[in-house]
């Protein structure tokens, strides 16, 4: 049996999240960030299928196995005037790497965008991470080397809100 034979790229359900949250601690291991995993599977419950859901995951699994996942959310431009996709997180286990999952989740994200008609989608890499930056470019993306990653954390952001008008 090959890989395309046994390979389910399918929508994430509530009961899916435990699984989810370990592939998360995966990727943030990966990442050389595992100490900036401080959330919690039941955030991510609620984050993803509470009342009000914030993003979407997908889950590639291999006879029956998680494999890999995809978690996006609604972005939009104002320059096209058009909703997008922002791709959050893309990540295989290593011991499935090299088999195309990574290709088949970023293609199901990319059929999700384009069925709800976003002029875009776009996600960010860790700039060490070349074989990533090389397989985002087999697939067709550019990476931006004139924009930067801002950020505000939930200290600041506290602070910040606090001046507002």
């Amino acid at each position: 049996m090959t890989i395309e034979s046994s390979l389910v790229i399918r929508s994430a359900v509530v009961t899916d999240v435990p699984i989810l949250f370990e592939l998360i601690q995966a990727l943030a291991e990966y990442e050389k960030l595992a100490d900036a995993v401080i959330g919690s599977a039941q955030l991510l419950e609620a984050h993803l299928f509470g009342h009000r859901p914030y993003a979407e995951a997908v889950l590639a699994e291999v006879s029956g196995k998680a494999a890999g996942f995809a978690l996006f959310f609604p972005s939009y431009s104002t320059f096209l005037t058009q909703p997008g996709i922002y791709l959050e997180d893309l990540f295989v286990l290593v011991e499935y790497r090299g088999q195309g999952i990574g290709k088949a989740l970023i293609a199901h994200v990319a059929q999700v965008a384009v069925s709800r008609r976003c002029g875009r989608m776009e996600w960010s890499v860790l700039a060490w991470n070349q074989p990533a930056i090389d397989f985002y470019h087999r697939m067709g993306a550019t990476i931006l080397d004139d924009w930067q990653t801002c950020r505000i954390d939930a200290v600041s952001l506290t602070d910040l809100a606090r001046t507002a008008v």
